[in-house]
């Protein structure tokens, strides 16, 4: 089972992407703030934390540098409308694994999701 966390204060911008990211062996769990998100992940464990650009306590990127402290291992994608260039610039050294447009869709889901069970094979392996 992958367990992903889904943090964004506006449910429906995520929507189409939860849609994607849903099969069955996926479980999802949201957050609706950073501070949250945080309690969440020091709780439960998790294969994938996506979030929104905003989280109305913090931004995006604030949120992954604060997860990135406490467990540098957990893989992280985040929702920017920074040109790809721009965005690289702001995560640097934080492993992002996608960087994900505005209101992404199934067709984001589908590849952030193959791209993550590439990565979680790959750790099962060694």
């Amino acid at each position: 089972m992958i367990r992903i966390l889904l943090a964004g204060r506006n449910k429906g911008s995520m929507s189409d992407l939860e849609a994607g990211l849903t099969d069955g062996d996926v479980q999802i769990t949201r957050a609706d703030s950073g501070s949250k998100g945080m309690s969440m992940i020091s709780e439960n464990i998790f294969d994938l934390v996506v979030t929104d650009e905003n989280l109305g306590d913090m931004t995006g990127l604030e949120f992954i540098r604060t997860i990135i402290a406490k467990n540098p291992m957990v893989n992280c994608a985040a929702v920017s409308p920074l040109a790809p260039g721009d965005f690289h610039e702001a995560s640097e050294g934080l492993g992002i694994l996608m960087q994900l447009p505005a209101r992404p869709g199934k067709e984001h889901a589908e590849r952030l999701l193959d791209h993550l069970k590439k990565i979680l094979n790959t750790m099962e392996i060694k």
